[in-house]
Formats: structure tokens, C-alpha cells, sequence
């Protein structure tokens, strides 16, 4: 399994590899990306490379997405406590969810702080300047899963995991009638 830094690097390199075939893709008419896009899609990846790693189930230890975060990285301790290294946060669909589902809960909590202090407070637009969700919810996954891939974790990792567990109770039943 990889350190931080060589997901980094394998996240880095990747994202170069498809921000030229997006090039291409665009030169050649095949497809057409706008800037706004563009920025969306590269920011997620961003995020989701140094911020929002995996790795961060293991948020009690020293890793690169938590020391990213500066004196912040300790939010992310409770997290590391809840999910097990290699567990459901690193599954393809629900482990880059909890992570999002996780930072969206500390927003609440800070932006409900904030409106005890300010209680005419009103949240900007989720979106703006004409920002669309694909790229943005693409960027973030597909950094999440070039983790994935460099962790050697397959997109059925899940589902064979409890098709096994599912198969040994199974066959535990069976035996004891």
C-alpha cells in the first residue's frame, strides 16, 4: 500500500494524463469542456487528492490529508474513530460519501455556532457563477478511486467482501440443522 505522499504523486501524475486527454479531446471537437467546468472538476480533484483522502480513517495518525488540513486536521480524528483503515470509507460509491456526508456535518455545526452569534447569518449560493455539479462530484471521485486503485482495493471490494461473510453464515445455518 502506498504512502501518502506516493498517492499524491500517483493522483498528481494521473490528473495530467486526463487534464491532456481533455486537451485533445477539445482540439480534436470530440468533446467540449467550458472553463467554469474545467475549474470545478480540477478543484474536486484537488480536494479530494490532499483533503479528503481514504487515508483519513486513519485520522489519529500523522497522515497527509490530515496534516493538509493544519490545526483543522483534528476534526478529522472522530471520523478515523468511526471507520475502520480499509473498511467501508474505502469502498468506490459509500467511502468518498462518508467523507462528504462527514465534512457537510462540521459545516452544519459551525454555520449553526455561527447563527447563535448571528442569527440573520444567510448561507451564499451553493453554486456559483453558473457551476455545474457533474464535474465538480466527478473530480472528487475519480480522485477517490485512483486511491483506490493504487490501494489495490477493486470497485467489487464490498460486494465480495459480504458475499463471503454471507456465504460462511450461510454455510454455518446449514450446518447446524
Amino acid at each position: 500500500m502506498p504512502s501518502g505522499r506516493i498517492h499524491n504523486i500517483i493522483n498528481t501524475a494521473v490528473y495530467g494524463l486526463i487534464a491532456a486527454a481533455g486537451w485533445a479531446g477539445q482540439q480534436q471537437q470530440l468533446i467540449s469542456i467550458t472553463p467554469v467546468q474545467a475549474l470545478g472538476f480540477t478543484a474536486a480533484y484537488a480536494a479530494g487528492t490532499f483533503l479528503l483522502s481514504p487515508d483519513l480513517d486513519l485520522a489519529e495518525n500523522n497522515v497527509d490529508s490530515k496534516r493538509h488540513w493544519g490545526v483543522l486536521g483534528a476534526l478529522w480524528v472522530p471520523y478515523g474513530m468511526a471507520f475502520s483503515h480499509r473498511g467501508l470509507s474505502h469502498t468506490w460509491v459509500l467511502g468518498p460519501l462518508t467523507r462528504l456526508v462527514y465534512l457537510a456535518l462540521l459545516c452544519a455545526l459551525v454555520y449553526g455556532l455561527l447563527l447563535l452569534i448571528w442569527p440573520n447569518l444567510k448561507l451564499p449560493d451553493a453554486l456559483p457563477l453558473g457551476l455545474s455539479l457533474f464535474p465538480i462530484v466527478l473530480g472528487y471521485y475519480v480522485s477517490q478511486w485512483m486511491h483506490l486503485i493504487a490501494d489495490g482495493v477493486r470497485p467489487d471490494h464490498g460486494l465480495r467482501r459480504g458475499s463471503q461473510k454471507f456465504k460462511k453464515l450461510r454455510g454455518r445455518r446449514r450446518r447446524q440443522y
